[in-house]
């Protein structure tokens, strides 16, 4: 019998429990044993002399040292030889046990045991179980299941129980636990013992696997899948190493994550960095061909197929296949040191991949849906805008509902036959292919009426005919459509407006002599929305150097619960606060004016009336790794033959030099750098034509590796957006000259 882990039979006492015998002076318990309760004459040596080795807490020599002689127990001495050797098994094993004897329930426990209890321990040795436990003694699977098995003699199973009896425990404990009598040399029942064992970690691990359906339920694209899928792995098995694995057009590209390094790969705030699959006999191709899953516990599973040396210090990994009708996949987990893949691991781990395959095909679906309906979106829109010498132009189309239907918001920008800009925003509503097409029309029609009269009221006549046309063609009166339409001048600045029931336009004066910018709705005489036969007239106002005039759609100030009148209060207030009137910043700070998340399509139009003509220049920058510093030579040389002041140009360069990185790096396609200097402002932009959708703001402290880029933007520009197009994205900055900007 082994009275403590490490102690043979041969060094028990007379008592038989271990660490020396009441006989032979005994153990103390180093300072542990609550105080009142040491017997005198007993020596005190230090814990770890007599304590288990596999927790070093040394209940045993506490129980040898305690004076049972005051509980009904009596002395050690005196104990039934049954119960006596109930205690040794106890106190010897590994696993958390707990015997409470007699009518008072008196609690004894092993080290294992201890942990459990937590700060309760040792306080809790030797007393009567409500005493020891308090009102943990009450919670359920405590006094109700132990006193009941103490009663019928019957053991009783419990699986998967929390168990909150330490104090101070900051995350719940989950057991399996079994009760069972303790019965004496007679036959009748002693005291019930408890066995426990923890499944914490499965439980937590079952609890993952149940936010990585919720999550994934929410992951529209491959790219948000990969990162969902990523980022479980790492946090829920403590990786060191994970990949995730799919098809693409014969071969196959992945993602990665390594513990403590290139964790950007699969940013939140970028598209993941996707790589190509260069051997067809890596371990993810095999298992995506196959279906088969692969477990190493131990070797050098990747020796063969290694990159780098993260992929050469792998030596545990399991590869799970992802497969579905329409993909094929990998999902692989590794670790640098030994690891059994347990039967209940694998079973997660193949629960986790069969959950990944379906959101990974479903993504797929839905980016195909989703490229159809923003190819027909964005094609009904106007790809470049006009540009003129002192009037700058810029426009913003954001997808509402969840981005996978065409909608009916529209703008547009072009040239008059005489020299004046044509300028429109206009709302059909619905959010659907029907909603496109009417949107389309509506802006054909627009065009060609401008074109031969562009006088608003004969613009808006035209268009509402041709709006009621196509409701009696459908036999549908519902179609409902809103125009705000205007004619600038840019000889004298002068614009000529008029509203087809369209939210008025906000009007963005620069301040002179010192004084701060504001902002006010244009008054707009009101009209009908098209389709019902209305008349309209116009009003006008005149668009003074640094002045900004910004159109924009309903869903850019509506809000659920909230009055249009509060979010159209929130968009003047924004564009009086912003730090200039350049339109591509206007654009982008009405988008996010007004707090808040809109089920509807955002659509923007501003225009301003600069101070004086720009400079501007643009380099198309190959995808490859000479990229970025092909561009901060170029843009150097640029920019001090334009008299920047230096400050200005190394922190543009700075910012340049990142987007210009992540762009070709997550991107994957050559990128377009252009710059525009004026008297106010530089404004540098980085186009890519990738599938990367909205760059996200965030704090600058939250920014890690590649992604810092976007915290240095955020620190060093005065205002930075960015703007899908109809082939890709488009990252700007802007950094005011003279007293007003950070430079």
């Amino acid at each position: 019998m082994v009275g403590s882990a490490g102690t043979s039979s041969r060094d028990l006492g007379s008592d038989g429990l271990g660490t020396g015998g009441l006989g032979s002076g005994g153990l103390g318990s180093g300072g542990l044993i609550p105080a009142g309760i040491r017997p005198s004459g007993i020596s005190t040596l230090p814990l770890q002399a007599a304590g288990s080795p596999h927790t070093g807490i040394a209940c045993a020599s506490m129980v040898h040292a305690f004076d049972w002689s005051r509980t009904a127990l009596g002395p050690i001495t005196t104990w039934d030889p049954a119960v006596r050797a109930a205690v040794e098994l106890m106190l010897a094993s590994p696993v958390p046990m707990m015997l409470v004897h007699g009518d008072a329930f008196l609690v004894l426990y092993n080290d294992a045991y201890a942990e459990v209890l937590g700060d309760l321990h040792p306080a809790a040795l030797g007393r009567p179980a409500a005493q020891a436990f308090g009102d943990a003694w009450d919670q359920p699977g405590m006094r109700d299941v132990i006193s009941r098995v103490h009663r019928t003699g019957r053991a009783v199973l419990e699986p998967e129980s929390q168990v909150a009896i330490a104090p101070g425990r900051t995350e719940p404990a989950f057991y399996t636990r079994g009760h069972s009598v303790v019965r004496d040399s007679r036959g009748a029942v002693a005291g019930v013992l408890t066995v426990a064992a923890e499944t914490t970690q499965v439980i937590h691990r079952l609890q993952s696997l149940g936010d990585l359906t919720a999550r994934l339920a929410g992951a529209l694209t491959i790219d948000d899948v990969t990162r969902v899928v990523l980022s479980y792995a790492m946090e829920s098995f403590d990786l060191d190493h994970c990949v995730l694995a799919v098809d693409d057009g014969g071969t196959y590209r992945f993602v990665r994550r390594i513990r403590g390094e290139m964790l950007d790969e699969a940013d939140e705030r970028l598209p993941p960095v996707w790589r190509r699959v260069s051997d067809d006999t890596a371990p993810l191709v095999e298992a995506a061909e196959s279906g088969r899953a692969s477990f190493v516990a131990d070797g050098e599973p990747l020796a063969a197929v290694a990159t780098d040396r993260h992929e050469r210090r792998v030596r545990a990994l399991a590869v799970l296949p992802l497969r579905t009708p329409s993909l094929r996949g990998a999902f692989t987990v590794g670790f640098t040191r030994a690891h059994a893949w347990l039967p209940a691991e694998r079973a997660l781990l193949t629960a986790a991949a069969a959950l990944v395959a379906q959101a990974a095909e479903r993504a797929r679906r839905f980016e195909a849906q989703h490229g159809t309906a923003q190819l027909l979106q964005r094609s009904m829109l106007p790809e470049h805008l006009p540009e003129l010498d002192t009037f700058r132009i810029a426009a913003r189309y954001d997808v509402g509902v969840d981005g996978n239907a065409a909608g009916g918001d529209f703008y547009d920008a072009f040239r008059l036959l005489d020299g004046r800009l044509a300028m429109v925003l206009g709302d059909v509503a619905g959010h659907d292919v029907r909603a496109a097409a009417v949107m389309g029309q509506v802006r054909a029609a627009l065009r060609a009426l401008a074109l031969t009269d562009p006088s608003p009221p004969s613009v808006l006549a035209g268009l509402d005919r041709l709006v009621g046309s196509l409701g009696a063609e459908s036999r549908n009166e519902e179609i409902f459509v809103t125009v705000v339409y205007g004619v600038l001048d840019p000889a004298d600045g002068t614009i000529t407006l008029a509203s087809a029931g369209h939210p008025p336009p906000v009007l963005r004066r620069a301040g002179q002599g010192g004084e701060p910018a504001t902002a006010e709705l244009v008054k707009v005489p009101p009209g009908a929305p098209l389709g019902l036969g209305g008349r309209w007239q116009t009003g006008s106002l005149l668009l003074e150097p640094g002045d900004t005039i910004l159109m924009f759609s309903d869903g850019v100030v509506e809000r659920r619960g909230r009055p249009l009148n509060d979010g159209l209060d929130d968009l003047v207030a924004a564009a009086a606060h912003s730090a200039s009137g350049d339109p591509r910043n206007m654009c982008s700070l009405a988008t996010s004016a007004v707090e808040g998340t809109t089920d509807d399509d955002v659509a923007v139009l501003a225009v301003e009336h600069a101070l004086a003509m720009s400079r501007a220049a643009t380099m198309l920058v190959a995808a490859e790794p000479t990229g970025p510093s092909r561009v901060r030579q170029w843009m150097t040389t640029r920019l001090r033959e334009w008299s920047v002041p230096e400050a200005v140009i190394g922190a543009a360069i700075l910012c340049t030099s990142e987007l210009t990185t992540n762009a070709l790096l997550h991107a994957g396609t050559p990128a377009q750098v252009h710059i525009d200097l004026n008297a106010e402002r530089l404004l540098v932009s980085v186009a890519d034509t990738g599938t990367r959708g909205s760059v996200i703001r965030a704090r600058t402290d939250t920014m890690a590796s590649r992604g810092r880029g976007l915290g240095l933007i955020e620190e060093l520009s005065d205002s930075w957006g960015t703007d899908p197009t109809v082939r890709g994205s488009t990252v700007w900055f802007e950094m005011l000259l003279g007293g007003n900007g950070r430079a």
